[in-house]
Parts: structure tokens; C-alpha cells; sequence
């Protein structure tokens, strides 16, 4: 390992904005490679909440370069999100490749917002930039980040808005706002009037992001214009896709990476862990996934840029391209391509106590031929509390065995496995699901049931319906696990999964006008059997 040099350094954009970096180079007179990583909470954190810190990264020959974007640490300018990104990223590759000891060539890494900077700036294709590694990105904005299916991401998007909002405040040096919004973060959900758009933000940060996303509730040209999907199509290069089974923005990662393997020339790469968004580690949730689970992202990238940046041979290239962590055998696993099998269904039947009973609602392997309904009563005074998931807060697996006792949470479980079921890729599931409003919600989620009553979560959906169209389509959360003969397989129903999504007062209302003194109690009916076979597809 070589030893490391730092400076600070700064370099003005097109328009006359300084933007300031750290600068990591080893210590010696060679030429290195860059690595670029360009985010928005100060660049001392530079993303060490999942990745080595950038002075590993510089020793293994690179020099390293962690920039403020504009508006954010001591760089200049005002922070728009997302806005400026393209150029200022632009006019970062063209500085850091001329730096001295520069090869010419650069990298980027980074995840959440410093995944999506990679975007943009690739979305220039400057000549400099050879390869990217995005991690837990939106390539759709609507719907890979602000909103699921229809339905508001209320906890994730406003716990990050009310994040920059105290860096905005502590920036400008606003004590009183950025005390508040510090108590706030520590206090979600806001009980506000209208729950979706709390008086705070718009008291103390009413130039947030958040507002933007509250009031532009279906895909427009406001997210055509922000989305990667729509920047890239000219763009081609080698990426290493890098996500989490219990992300939030995984539906992201894996529809970035479907279409670069559809349309590119070069090497696309793809990893998910047993992780959430942060921290990547052996134990996500309730439970330990074993040592195995570490995350070894940062060798794995080593490996990436030796071979896109020094033209170093790797065994790298020539081995499986998509690395997927099993849960359950806690191994992980390798493929050509993203799986894409022969699917498996289980359906939905009980005899109308499947609410009331846990042993009443059953998944079965064949379509049954008598019908049956079974209905429950959402009441938004005690809606079902989110726990869990990708959508939570803290996210990942937890026994969720007391939530599913709750006489508004219908519950359909399997027999015991007789031998072990593994379940790779996609899942779907098909409701016949009706209401007495206008507008509800519905919640999907697929547990494994141990023989001691333990009930663990590991993959969800939820859609905010608006049409009479049956049957719902809701996609899960796509997932790798081996559930282990004597387990048993459950699917669990709501209307909601409060804080993470917020509650549908059934009024047709958009979130940001649904008022929580108007919210209607609502009757779901879901039809099992007969010409009504609703399904669970894996």
C-alpha cells in the first residue's frame, strides 16, 4: 500500500461557481488514475458509512477526489437537487482528469445521491470518464425513489428532506431552524393535519425538494426532465450495479442495470447484498446473515478500476457478472444474468376468517375451485404500523408475529415445505381486491413462518389504487432466499403501512391536501377461488 498525501483544492465551474474537494494522491511520482466522487453532506463523511475510507482507496494507486456539489460543505453557489449536476459534474471530470499526476482517465463511485451524481455527469459523456459504479440509485425518480406504485415514500423522503433541511440551516447558520429540524428527525412520523406535509418544512424550508415531489403525485414532465432513464439513452459505459435486498431504491438499481445489459457494448456487473441502505453489514434487521454479508464492495471495485483505469488483468471480467446474496444459506451466489426463470404460484383461500385466524387463510399450489372472500376494516385511527421491509425505517427482517395477529392484517400461510424452496428474482402478486371508497391502499408482504410461531419478513409491495381494475397487479420487492423444509411460507395483507407510506384517507385526496380529520374507515374485500384466483407469482 502506498502512503497518502491531502490537500484541499478548488476549481470554478462555467458559470463562475467555486466548488471545493479533497484531494487524496499517494506519495510518489507516478501517474495515477482518478477516482471522483462528487456528494452533499460535507466531504469529510465521504460515504465511510459503507465504504473505506478514501485514503485506503488512494493507496491502492488513485488519487482520490471527494467535491462538496454546489451549495453543500464550503462549496459555493446555491444546492438545487439533482439540478446542476450535469454540468458541474462535467466540468469536475474535465478538472480532476488534468490534475498533476493524472493519467487522463476517471472513475466514479458512490451510493444514494452520490450514485445519482455518477448519472448525471455519465449522462455528458465526457471522453475522461471510462467506467461508473453507481449504488442504490433511481434510474426512474418517480418511481424508483419518491413514490411506490402510486404511493408517497413518506418516511424515506421526508426524513432526508428534513436532512438537508438542517444542513441548509447549519450552513447558513440558522440555530432555531436547524434545532427543530434536528428534534424532528429524531421524532417521525409529524402528526400534522395533513401528515404528508408537515408545517415545519414549510415553516423553516420552503425551497425543499420535498414540496416539488409532494405536489407532482403522477409522472410529468417535472421527473421526465430529472430522470436518469431519460439522460442516458446516448450514454455507454462499463458499470458494476451495486444494490440491497431491503434497499428502498432497488427497483432502481436493477432497472438501470436490465437496461444497460439490453443496449451496452461493455461489461455490466451487478451485486446485491443482504443489505439495507446503510450500513452493509452481517446483520440487517433482526438478523445475522453471517460473516459472509460483509460487504467486500471495496475490493470488488479495486478489482474494477485496476481493469477500466490500468488496464491490469483481473479474473474479474471473466467470471459470473451478477452476484446475488442467498439468505437463509447465507452464501452468496453467481449468475451470467439476472434470473429470470420459470415461475411458481401459490394461491389464495380460507373460509372468510382469515383476519381473525392464523390457521384459516392458506396458500395452496393449485387454483382452488370454490370461492371465498374474506374482508377487513382499515381504520386510520390504528392503521397497521410499517415494520421492516425496504420502505421502513429501520429497514430489514423482523418478527412481525404480533402485527399479524391484528384483526385488520389478513394472513394466508402455506403447509409446511416438504423440501427447501428457493426463491430468486421477481414476485408478483394478483388481488382481486375490492373497497367501498374510491381510492385504497394495499400492502403485500412475503414472511417465512418458523414451526416456534416466529414469523420473519423479507420482501414487500404497495400500490395506492385509484381504478376499479381487477386484479391488482402489486410487484414485490425483488429478493433471493431459501426457506428451508419444515418452514412455512406467508403472505400478509393490509390497507397500510404507516409511517413508511402515508395513511389513504380513502377521500381520493392527493397526499398533500389528505387532511387526517377527514380520513374514512375503509371495508377491503379480497375474493379468493372460482374465476377470482388471486395469486402469489415467484
Amino acid at each position: 500500500m502506498l502512503s497518502v498525501k491531502q490537500e484541499t483544492l478548488s476549481m470554478v465551474t462555467r458559470d463562475g461557481i467555486r466548488l471545493d474537494a479533497d484531494i487524496y494522491c499517494p506519495d510518489s511520482s507516478e501517474s495515477f488514475p482518478v477516482l471522483l466522487m462528487r456528494q452533499p453532506y460535507g466531504r469529510k463523511i465521504a460515504s465511510t458509512v459503507v465504504y473505506a475510507h478514501p485514503i485506503w482507496y488512494a493507496s491502492q494507486g488513485y488519487i482520490v477526489v471527494i467535491q462538496d456539489v454546489r451549495g453543500r460543505g464550503t462549496s459555493e453557489g446555491e444546492f438545487e437537487l439533482f439540478t446542476d449536476e450535469i454540468e458541474d459534474g462535467l466540468d469536475t471530470i474535465n478538472w480532476v482528469s488534468q490534475l498533476p499526476k493524472s493519467t487522463g482517465k476517471v472513475g466514479m463511485y458512490g451510493f444514494s445521491y452520490q450514485g445519482m451524481t455518477q448519472l448525471y455527469a455519465a449522462s455528458g459523456n465526457h471522453k475522461a470518464l471510462k467506467t461508473i459504479c453507481p449504488a442504490m440509485i433511481a434510474y426512474d425518480l418517480y418511481s424508483d425513489w419518491a413514490y411506490e406504485n402510486g404511493a408517497f415514500c413518506l418516511q424515506g423522503n421526508l426524513g432526508w428532506a428534513i436532512q438537508l433541511a438542517a444542513e441548509t440551516a447549519r450552513l447558513q447558520g440558522d440555530t432555531i431552524a436547524f434545532q427543530k429540524l434536528y428534534q424532528a428527525s429524531r421524532n417521525l412520523p409529524l402528526y400534522d393535519p395533513i401528515p404528508a406535509n408537515p408545517n415545519l418544512l414549510r415553516e423553516v424550508a420552503q425551497n425543499s425538494f420535498y414540496h416539488d415531489w409532494l405536489n407532482h403525485p403522477y409522472p410529468d414532465d417535472y421527473w421526465g426532465n430529472l430522470s436518469p432513464k431519460n439522460l442516458l439513452q446516448m450514454t455507454d459505459l462499463p458499470m458494476l450495479h451495486i444494490g440491497g435486498w431491503f434497499d428502498t431504491y432497488l427497483r432502481g438499481t436493477l432497472n438501470l442495470y436490465k437496461a444497460m445489459v439490453s443496449r451496452s457494448q461493455f461489461p455490466q456487473h451487478l451485486m446485491i447484498g443482504p443489505w439495507g441502505h446503510l450500513p452493509w453489514s452481517q446483520k440487517v434487521g433482526s438478523i445475522n446473515y453471517s460473516k459472509e454479508a460483509i460487504s467486500y464492495v471495496d475490493k470488488y471495485q479495486i478489482q474494477w478500476f485496476d481493469y477500466f483505469l490500468k488496464n491490469k488483468k483481473t479474473t474479474l471480467i471473466n467470471s459470473p457478472s451478477v452476484s446475488l446474496f442467498e439468505m437463509g444459506t447465507n452464501q452468496w451466489r453467481y449468475f451470467d444474468s439476472f434470473p429470470n426463470n420459470l415461475h411458481n404460484s401459490y394461491y389464495l383461500f380460507s373460509q372468510g376468517l382469515a383476519s381473525i385466524r392464523e390457521d384459516d387463510g392458506q396458500l395452496i399450489e393449485s387454483p382452488p375451485i370454490e370461492s371465498s372472500r374474506d374482508i377487513i376494516v382499515h381504520d386510520p385511527w390504528r392503521p397497521v404500523p410499517s415494520l421492516g421491509g425496504h420502505a421502513s425505517i429501520p429497514s430489514g427482517s423482523f418478527d412481525r408475529s404480533d402485527i399479524d395477529c391484528r384483526s385488520d392484517v389478513l394472513t394466508y400461510t402455506s403447509e409446511p415445505l416438504r423440501e427447501y424452496l428457493s426463491i430468486i428474482g421477481e414476485i408478483f402478486l394478483e388481488l382481486y381486491c375490492t373497497a367501498d371508497t374510491p381510492s385504497f391502499d394495499l400492502c403485500a408482504v412475503l414472511s417465512q413462518v418458523y414451526p416456534d410461531g416466529r414469523v420473519y419478513n423479507f420482501t414487500q409491495g404497495y400500490i395506492r389504487v385509484d381504478s376499479d381494475e381487477v386484479p391488482i397487479k402489486i410487484p414485490l420487492q425483488a429478493t433471493c432466499i431459501r426457506i428451508e423444509a419444515g418452514n412455512c411460507l406467508r403472505l400478509s395483507l393490509s390497507g397500510a403501512f404507516f409511517p413508511a407510506y402515508p395513511i389513504n384517507t380513502g377521500t381520493e385526496k392527493l397526499p398533500n391536501e389528505e387532511r387526517l380529520i377527514d380520513a374514512t374507515i375503509i371495508t377491503l374485500t379480497v375474493n379468493c377461488g372460482g374465476n377470482k384466483s388471486s395469486q402469489i407469482i415467484l
